[in-house]
């Protein structure tokens, strides 16, 4: 774990995440040179996030309350295992999953990367790979030149992992088939997924397949967001 200097907690719209973990900037900035001191793997955990995290959500928060309950879970139990072990960095490796739901333009893709930020300065690491669904299925279809399995390999092996958009794209064999096998291994293996997507809730296993609705209900907290279309009012 490389050490990482202290930075402006302001800059990068930290300060209400550090607060909904009770934590202060004078924490996130403590330098007392330990590599696997909880403030450093705060202040690296924010760093690593933001390499993952488009432009446009650098500065998220989450506000819906289940949304920082799931990051604290995931935190405390990182943290939980780390005493248990004795190991010298709390890792994000096991547990729940969260699905936002909700039409288009209110704030799902928004609250997921809050969650990632907020995550990151709790002082656990996670190892994020970042997708939209429709990029997924791009990337997983066979083409000349490129080891299809592979590649789903980094999906489907993803310490925490968060899929946009998911049941935007069109129903089709291929589709239903990578769901089927991406969220069934991480249904076994209980590896942490951040979800959202666009489908109401009682069209869902329609729009992924009646298997993995079926996973998902269980491995995951739901959240369902209301609202109009930010990005319309913004237009207006």
């Amino acid at each position: 774990m490389e050490w990482t200097p202290p930075y402006d907690p302001q800059q990068y719209n930290l300060l209400p995440l550090l607060a909904s973990q009770n934590r202060t900037a004078d924490w996130f900035t403590t330098d007392d040179g330990d590599p696997y001191g909880r403030p450093n793997i705060a202040r690296y955990s924010a760093h690593q996030a933001s390499k993952v995290i488009p432009f446009r959500y650098q500065t998220a928060v989450a506000e819906r309350p289940e949304v920082r309950d799931w990051v604290t879970g995931l935190a405390t139990a990182a943290f939980a295992e780390q005493e248990r072990r004795n190991a010298p960095v709390a890792s994000v490796t096991r547990g729940p999953s969260l699905l936002l739901l909700g039409p288009t333009g209110v704030g799902k893709t928004y609250e997921a990367y809050g969650a990632v930020r907020e995550l990151a300065v709790t002082g656990a690491f996670a190892r994020w790979t970042v997708v939209t669904a429709a990029d997924l299925y791009a990337a997983l279809r066979p083409r000349h030149g490129v080891d299809s399995e592979a590649e789903f390999k980094r999906y489907v092996n993803a310490g925490a992992l968060l899929i946009d958009d998911l049941g935007a794209s069109k129903v089709s064999e291929f589709t239903e088939d990578v769901n089927f096998r991406l969220i069934n291994r991480r249904y076994e293996d209980q590896l942490p997924t951040l979800i959202t997507s666009n489908v109401l809730p009682k069209e869902l296993s329609a729009r992924v397949g009646d298997r993995v609705g079926s996973r998902l209900n269980e491995m995951c907290t739901r959240v369902v967001i209301t609202g109009t279309d930010r990005r319309r009012s913004v237009a207006a």
